[in-house]
């Protein structure tokens, strides 16, 4: 089953509470998730994701986020033509995720 392209930060709340949750990759560069990050998310910053693909499950959905964004949903286009049918980018990235589910998060 194909997942939509894109959901928000309140859907991958849902889905990460929920039965079969997605592998978060997180594709911003190491400095930005010292400053804020999702515990468990796999870190691969986005200029390095063609050399790293293979490190990503294919067995399960996997969602895609960064700061805003921008650089998620390239990443998630890019998986989506290397066959990862299941890769959906989150909007606002992060700074959605601080905004609507952690506020402890530090924002950028």
């Amino acid at each position: 089953m194909t997942e939509p392209f894109e959901i928000d930060s309140l859907t991958l709340k849902e889905r990460l509470d929920g039965e079969n949750p997605p592998a978060v990759l997180d594709v911003r560069e190491p400095w930005e998730l010292e400053i804020a990050s999702i515990e468990g998310a796999l870190s691969i910053p986005l200029g390095e994701l063609t050399g790293r693909a293979t490190e990503l499950p294919r067995d399960r959905p996997l969602a895609v986020m960064c700061h805003h964004g921008g650089r998620s949903a390239q990443a998630t286009a890019w998986l989506r033509n290397q066959g990862f049918d299941r890769a959906t980018n989150v909007a606002g990235g992060i700074d959605a995720w601080a905004r609507t589910i952690d506020p402890t998060l530090s924002r950028y």
